[in-house]
C-alpha cells in the first residue's frame, strides 16, 4: 500500500507581520495533487494543523478545503492534534469528519473509543492499522496513562513511560497479517530541530527514547520536528518535517513529504518528494550599494538582511525600498553600536542636544539630519526661540 506522511502545516502562521495564507494553500493544493499523482491509500497527517488554538475561520477553511480534497479520490486522511491546535476543537469536528471519510483524533482516546484506526487499501486490498497519539503535554500524561493503559500514576513517574504504557496499549493489537503504523506528534531524543518549533514543548523533559515504538511497526509517522530526518530505531521511525519554512530558522530545510510504501511482513520503503509552491526564506548581508547588486537575484524571496554600515536615520527605508521581500532588517553585529558604558556621576552639565548626541553615539547613529530634527522638535516643545 501506498501512503503520504505529511504534517506540521502551521496555515495562519505569520511572518513578520505578513500573512502567508494564499502561500500556504499554494503548498497544500501542491500536497493535494502528490497524493492523487501517487494514488495513494492513505494520508496521515502527524499534528500542527493549525499555527495556534484559536485559528483564523480562513485558516479553517483552508485546511477542511485540503483535508477533503485529500479524501475526494476515496484515500483514507488521518489527522491528529500537535502542540499547536486546540484538541477539544480538532475533537469537535470528528463527526462532520468522519462523514467525509476523515478522521480526526484531538486528544489521546484507547483503542475502542479512536486510538486506533484501520483501513483497507484500496490498491490492494491490505489491511492497516493505525496507533495514533496526539500531542500529550506533560500536566495531562498521569490523566492520560490511566485512561488508556489504567496504570497507577505512582508507578510511572517519567513522562516517557505515560508514552510507553499508552503506546504499548494501542499498539497491543498489532497483527502479522496487516501494515502496522503509528503516528505521533513529539520530541524524540537525538532528533535535530528545523528551527521553529515551540521551544518550551520540545525541550529535554518532553524527549522521549525512539524505543518506545513497538518493533512491529512498519513505520512511525513523526511530527513536531520541522527537519526532514530518519531516526535511528529498531522500526522505520521518520519526520517528514514541514512542508514550508515556517521562519528564517528554517531557511536551509529541505520540504518534502514522504510517500511510503508498505506491505505486511515488510519494511516500509520511503521516498522524499520536494515541495516547492512556497516562497525561499533567505538571509543576505553588505552595504546598501552590494545589497542593490542582490536585487534581481532576489526574487520574490522572503530576507532577512544584515547591513554592513552603522545606523542612520532611513537606512532601513532604503533597504526595503531595495529589496521588497526584506522582512527583517538588522546591522551586522560588526558595525553595531558598541554597549554603552555607564556616564561619570558629576561632570559640567550638558545642554540637552548634547546629551541627545551622546545617545546617537551609543546606537552608532552618525547622522546630522536626526540632531537637527531633534533641536527642532526641542524647540517646539519648550517655546525657546
Amino acid at each position: 500500500m501506498r501512503l503520504l506522511h505529511t504534517s506540521d502545516w502551521h496555515v495562519g502562521k505569520t511572518l513578520k507581520g505578513r500573512s502567508r495564507l494564499e502561500e500556504q494553500e499554494q503548498v497544500l493544493r501542491e500536497i493535494v495533487g502528490i497524493a492523487r499523482e501517487h494514488e495513494v491509500d492513505a494520508v496521515l497527517v502527524a499534528g500542527d494543523l493549525y499555527d495556534t488554538a484559536a485559528p483564523s475561520a480562513q485558516a479553517q477553511q483552508l485546511v477542511v478545503r485540503t483535508l477533503m480534497g485529500l479524501a475526494r479520490d476515496g484515500a483514507a486522511v488521518i489527522a491528529i492534534a500537535g502542540n499547536h491546535d486546540h484538541p477539544a476543537a480538532i475533537d469537535a469536528y470528528r463527526p462532520l469528519a468522519g462523514a467525509a471519510g476523515i478522521t480526526l483524533v484531538g486528544t489521546v482516546r484507547t483503542a475502542a473509543r479512536g486510538g486506533v484506526v484501520e483501513f483497507t487499501a484500496r490498491s490492494t486490498g491490505e489491511r492497516a492499522t493505525v496507533a495514533v497519539l496526539p500531542f500529550l503535554s506533560q500536566r495531562y500524561a498521569v490523566r492520560a496513562a490511566e485512561l488508556v493503559a489504567n496504570t497507577p500514576a505512582e508507578n510511572t513517574n517519567e513522562y516517557d513511560q505515560h508514552l510507553r504504557d499508552i503506546l504499548g496499549a494501542l499498539t497491543a493489537g498489532f497483527r502479522d497479517d496487516a501494515v502496522n503504523l503509528v503516528m505521533a506528534h513529539l520530541t524524540v531524543l537525538n532528533g535535530v530541530f528545523g528551527g521553529g518549533e515551540r521551544a518550551a514543548q520540545s525541550i529535554f523533559e518532553y524527549a522521549v527514547p525512539a524505543t518506545i515504538f513497538p518493533v512491529e511497526s512498519h513505520y512511525v509517522a513523526l511530527g513536531h520536528l520541522h527537519r526532514r530526518q530518519r531516526i535511528d530505531a529498531p522500526c522505520p521511525v521518520h519526520y517528514c518535517g514541514a512542508p514550508l519554512a515556517i521562519d528564517f530558522g528554517e531557511q536551509d530545510n529541505t520540504p518534502v513529504v514522504c510517500l511510503v510504501e508498505a506491505s505486511p511482513g515488510t519494511p516500509a520503503k520511503v521516498t522524499d518528494i520536494p515541495i516547492t509552491s512556497g516562497r525561499r526564506l533567505r538571509t543576505v548581508r553588505g552595504t546598501v550599494a552590494e545589497l542593490a547588486a542582490l536585487a534581481e537575484q532576489a526574487g520574490d524571496d522572503y530576507l532577512r538582511v544584515w547591513v554592513r554600515e552603522p545606523a542612520r536615520a532611513g537606512l532601513r527605508e532604503e533597504v526595503v525600498a531595495l529589496l521588497p521581500g526584506a522582512l527583517e532588517v538588522r546591522i551586522d553585529p560588526e558595525f553595531a553600536a558598541p554597549v554603552a558604558t555607564a556616564r561619570p556621576a558629576t561632570g559640567p552639565e550638558r545642554s540637552p542636544s548634547e546629551l541627545f548626541r551622546e545617545y546617537l553615539g551609543t546606537r552608532g547613529v552618525a547622522d546630522p539630519r536626526v540632531e537637527q530634527l531633534f533641536a527642532r522638535l526641542h524647540d517646539r516643545v519648550t517655546g525657546a526661540s
